[in-house]
């Protein structure tokens, strides 16, 4: 193989492995050099070489059995010799968990060799998106929003569930969306989430009651809900046990005046350009709220890994983005402040027994340690066993008829410890990491969220 990332022969500087801790450089997503295909071509070369001459992130994602799979087939052994097809097929398989990056590679920056993937990753996905490469079929999946406001009005809702139900339904969507015909499809519901909870109304500057609100060292005890995309339109009972949870808990909850899509489907895509225009819309009404006096918080954790550190990436100069960063919460983070404090309620009434726990990916690198474990272990009568493996599902990924074979087999580990565990519960905090476990199990039953599992234990 070779020795250096610079080419065959070449002597590699610097050191093996680093000591010091991980670091993200600012996405340089503005910079002209950015979207330049000849220097994205010798980077993604360079980084493969390393990746080839390394080999610890064989187990994660399809990206790296693809890349050296590949190598090995030619004859001289070397990233030099692949078909650049071959770069694009990595790049294909690549969905921007960041598990490489914050568990597996030795060499991020601080390194030398400055090997960040996901970002290269995201990289060549957006000079393809900036060249005009995204098929409709992958920005109709991608809008979240917009094709959760359209599914959502009434009768379209009755309409979209039903061709989603349909054995010719699901043949028509892999056909025209290329979506495959046995991944899971959330329903679209009416009446969403931002609809059921209108009564409690969109932040305002006046809090109540002074003895209703307790504020604690790092949490002011008033929260803007971020509902989510998903959340709105696909689960909205989410939001509902969410809001339960907090308002048992004296914490006063309002809904942000306006939200959009927080933009992760549009990133995963290298969408920059239309994730710019929904950071544009959130971040004012985020922003608002924290000077109101909220924080922040969101049930889905890919929403909330994109404004904690997605956006402050991409705007690293942008005091407002930064602002929303240090403010906006998991919901379990938030508990776990709380119970800190000593305001948390432990007066549950229901055991839950044995739950297996998936930890998320988008969770994981958010190095807030197991706090949904460290809540639900709370609960009398109760173990958690948690599950730090990908399921699968990745965004839009495991519903790809492309990637669907190669998304169950990342999520075999996953839906046989669940299978193994004889559990009371299974639950995942991505409810669409529930339901890809879901589709694999031998004797299919729903997850359940941690925070219906929370709700339930406080028979609420």
């Amino acid at each position: 193989m070779s020795s250096t990332p610079g080419g065959p022969g070449a002597v590699r500087p610097g050191r093996e492995g680093s000591l010091d801790a991980p670091t993200r450089h600012p996405l340089q997503w503005r910079e002209a050099s950015f979207y330049d295909p000849a220097a994205l071509e010798k980077e993604l070369e360079r980084v493969f070489d390393i990746c080839h001459g390394c080999r610890r992130c064989f187990s994660l994602c399809n990206s790296f059995p693809t890349l050296f799979t590949a190598v090995d087939a030619t004859s001289e052994g070397e990233v030099s010799a692949l078909d650049k097809t071959v770069f694009w097929e990595v790049v294909d398989h690549c969905y921007l968990c960041d598990m490489c990056f914050m568990t597996k590679c030795p060499y991020v920056p601080p390194h030398p060799w400055n090997v960040d993937f996901p970002h290269l990753m995201l990289r060549a996905k957006a000079v393809r998106a900036k060249g005009g490469g995204l098929k409709f079929a992958e920005r109709v999946l991608a809008a979240t929003d917009t094709v959760g406001n359209l599914a959502g009005i009434p009768v379209v809702a009755e309409l979209v569930n039903a061709v989603n139900g349909s054995r010719p339904g699901r043949a028509l969507l892999e056909k025209t969306l290329g979506v495959d015909r046995t991944a899971p499809l959330p329903k679209y519901y009416a009446r969403s989430a931002r609809r059921r909870l209108a009564g409690l109304g969109t932040v305002h500057r006046e809090p109540g009651p002074p003895a209703a609100v307790r504020a604690t060292a790092d949490t002011t005890g008033r929260v803007a809900l971020f509902t989510t995309c998903y959340g709105n339109h696909n689960e909205p009972e989410l939001d509902e046990d969410l809001v339960a949870v907090l308002e048992h808990n004296g914490i006063e909850v309002a809904l942000l005046a306006a939200e959009r899509c927080c933009g992760m489907p549009r990133l995963e895509l290298g969408d920059l350009d239309s994730v710019a225009k929904l950071k544009e819309h959130n971040i004012p009404q985020l922003s608002a709220a924290i000077e109101a006096g909220y924080d922040l918080i969101a049930p889905i954790p890919s929403c909330v890994l994109m404004f904690k550190q997605e956006l402050p990436l991409m705007y690293a100069g942008d005091a407002q983005v930064q602002r929303v960063a240090r403010r906006i919460f998991d919901p379990f983070e938030y508990l776990m402040r709380r119970h800190a404090a000593g305001l948390l309620r432990t007066d549950f009434k229901n055991t839950l027994g044995k739950v297996s726990y998936h930890v998320p990916c988008h969770l994981r690198v958010q190095n807030l340690g197991l706090k949904t474990r460290d809540v639900l272990k709370l609960v009398p009568g109760t173990t958690v066993e948690p599950i730090e493996r990908c399921s699968g599902h990745n965004g839009t990924y495991g519903v790809k008829q492309r990637f669907r074979a190669a998304s169950m087999k990342i999520g075999r580990a996953v839906v046989q410890r669940v299978e193994a565990s004889q559990c009371d519960h299974y639950a995942s905090d991505c409810p669409m990491a529930g339901h890809q476990i879901e589709s694999g199990l031998q004797q299919p039953r729903p997850p359940e969220h941690p925070l219906r599992l929370l709700r339930l234990a406080y028979g609420l």
